[in-house]
């Protein structure tokens, strides 16, 4: 009996029934910020996952935690159903999480703990009502092996600057410092890019026919002084 409970596989779930997000302000702004980073790191070795699990040690399932965001960096690309430490070989490098009243002990107490024992380099609260975070985002650096508060807004590992926009996060490159635009402001980018496009394609439609009338009575001309 001992040898058969001893090669049964350990299952490590990849869901547990409950719903994504409290709210849909928490759910839209857990969704842009893995769109927006997702989107920022295509093409580098990191993967952003939102939601699943992330199983911390080996053989023990019942020890694990869903971040709403977070940031591997240094590992495959792509999603995953879960994320196993001991397989990847790196913990995340940064974790957001859409916190409320209701899981403000939660996440700033327990998840914060637990996240410095990890060895998370960052670890951001993000209250999208604003209903208990000073300014709605608090960031916490590691610094050795304690959580220090960051005063300057900006994410180490991913050289970004964070700025609280209402209910979202603005994402904004230090090199650059150009914005990472959401999905909204993207398809807004593109329809304007569109119609930058065909203004031109008319501009050049109808510098054309100017050329072509303009030859047209040169050709007229030529015609006239032969007679």
């Amino acid at each position: 009996m001992d040898t058969l409970l001893k090669s049964q596989p350990i299952i490590y779930p990849s869901s547990d029934g409950t719903p994504v997000a409290e709210t849909f302000v928490h759910l839209y702004a857990l969704l842009t910020t893995l769109e927006v980073l997702k989107q920022f790191l295509e093409g580098r070795q990191a993967t952003v996952l939102a939601n699943q699990f992330l199983y911390y040690a080996q053989n023990l399932p019942r020890l694990r935690v869903a971040p709403d965001v977070m940031v591997i960096l240094d590992v495959a690309p792509g999603g995953r159903d879960n994320y196993k430490v001991w397989e990847e070989g790196q913990v995340p490098s940064v974790i957001f999480e859409m916190t409320s009243a209701s899981t403000r002990e939660h996440d700033k107490g327990y998840k914060k703990t637990l996240y410095e024992q990890l060895q998370v380099s960052e670890y951001w609260l993000f209250d999208p009502k604003g209903e208990w975070v000073e300014g709605q985002l608090q960031g916490y650096r590691l610094v050795g092996e304690v959580y220090e508060p960051i005063t300057d807004s900006r994410s180490e590992p991913l050289k970004l600057r964070l700025q609280v926009e209402g209910p979202l996060l603005g994402f904004y490159r230090e090199d650059t410092g150009e914005k990472l635009l959401i999905p909204t402001e993207l398809a807004s980018e593109l329809r304007r890019t569109a119609g930058l496009l065909e203004q031109e394609r008319r501009r050049a439609e109808q510098a054309e026919q100017r050329v072509e009338r303009l030859a047209q009575r040169l050709r007229d001309l030529g015609e006239d002084t032969d007679l």
